[in-house]
């Protein structure tokens, strides 16, 4: 009986932490979407942002790029990055190719991100971003986000899919949980040691 507590109680606080990195905003109609680059995630977060896109909150759907390759494509006969992946993962959920634009310059992490989109929305006057990003990512996303653009009068919104993947009961059993969850913490906590001054 104590050993079945003892294994129920580890079972809750994993669930809880990984039910604490999820932030729910409802999407609101905006000047324009931006996928986050997540290399990997990239089509789940594509496949919402196409959602999103066919209910009309946004009219365009910004990539931002990071830079790395994914596997190797047998079509293409190389490896293509993350973000043409996104693109076309966009293009086959539907969003006509001259609605998706991957900004140009490369960024290496969630600040460089919020820091790029913060000048670009200043650039065009943008009144409100539409950010996607993966469910487990959404609190630090939406800390971030919220510190840049605090400043530039644009509204910087944060969702994710409903489902988060894998799911909050289990994330522990696999290697990608242990990547989405455990990891998230130690970014979280470099964050805030860096940006948090």
């Amino acid at each position: 009986m104590l050993i079945f507590a003892a294994l129920a109680f580890i079972w809750f606080i994993a669930w809880a932490m990984a039910r604490s990195l999820i932030v729910r905003d409802d999407p609101l109609p905006s000047d324009a979407m931006v996928v986050l680059a997540g290399s990997a995630a990239y089509d789940e977060r594509a496949k919402h942002a196409a959602q999103l896109f066919h209910a009309g909150y946004a009219p365009i759907v910004l990539l931002t790029d990071d830079g790395q390759r994914g596997g190797w494509s047998s079509k293409e006969q190389r490896n293509p990055f993350f973000v043409e992946r996104a693109r076309e993962s966009l293009h086959r959920a539907g969003v006509p190719e001259e609605r998706i634009e991957v900004l140009p310059q490369r960024v290496s992490s969630t600040y460089e991100e919020a820091m790029l989109l913060r000048d670009r929305a200043m650039e065009r006057k943008m009144r409100s971003l539409l950010v996607v990003t993966s469910a487990y990512h959404t609190r630090r996303a939406r800390w971030i986000f919220n510190r840049v653009f605090a400043a530039c009068g644009t509204r910087a919104t944060i969702v994710s899919s409903a489902k988060p993947s894998p799911s909050p009961l289990v994330w522990w059993a696999s290697l990608r949980g242990w990547r989405a969850v455990a990891a998230e913490y130690v970014k979280i906590i470099y964050y805030c040691w860096q940006y948090g001054r």
